[in-house]
């Protein structure tokens, strides 16, 4: 498999292919619990910049930036050093001023980890909510 963007599994809307570093375990040998985080994080990134969303011209375009409110996540199996994951993005809620994806983190056909994750659109200078912008909102399905 290769290291770059791979396809969604039939219900997600965005995949993304990586693998397991040694920087990303821990002690035991296994990924560490918040660099499940990481993973869904660059996943969200990838999925965004796939629908032509750059995140650093979002905040020098429109001076928003998007910022997570909340994660929720429930751990099932663990990931270890040199394991190929694919990490998927599902848009679950599209409101105003946030979005609410559902990620999960497999190995093959075994699901590792799962997670809802909030993300709020914000004012880059006053961290205030702001609406997201319409042309990306009529991007997310």
């Amino acid at each position: 498999m290769p290291a770059a963007l791979v396809p969604g599994r039939a219900d997600a809307d965005f995949g993304f292919a990586l693998r397991v570093y040694w920087e990303d375990t821990d002690a035991g040998g296994i990924v560490f619990y918040a660099n499940y985080l990481k993973f869904f994080e660059r996943a969200r990134t990838e999925w965004l910049r796939s629908l032509g969303v750059e995140q650093e011209k979002l905040k020098q375009d429109e001076g928003t930036i998007f910022v997570v409110s909340s994660t929720a996540v429930r751990y099932l199996r663990p990931a270890r050093l040199d394991d190929w994951l694919h990490v998927t993005v599902i848009a679950q809620d599209r409101r105003q001023a946030s979005l609410t994806v559902s990620q999960q983190c497999w190995r093959d056909d075994t699901l590792l980890a799962e997670g809802t994750i909030r993300i709020g659109c914000v004012d880059c200078g006053t961290f205030r909510p702001r609406r997201i912008p319409i042309s990306i909102l009529d991007r997310i399905a």
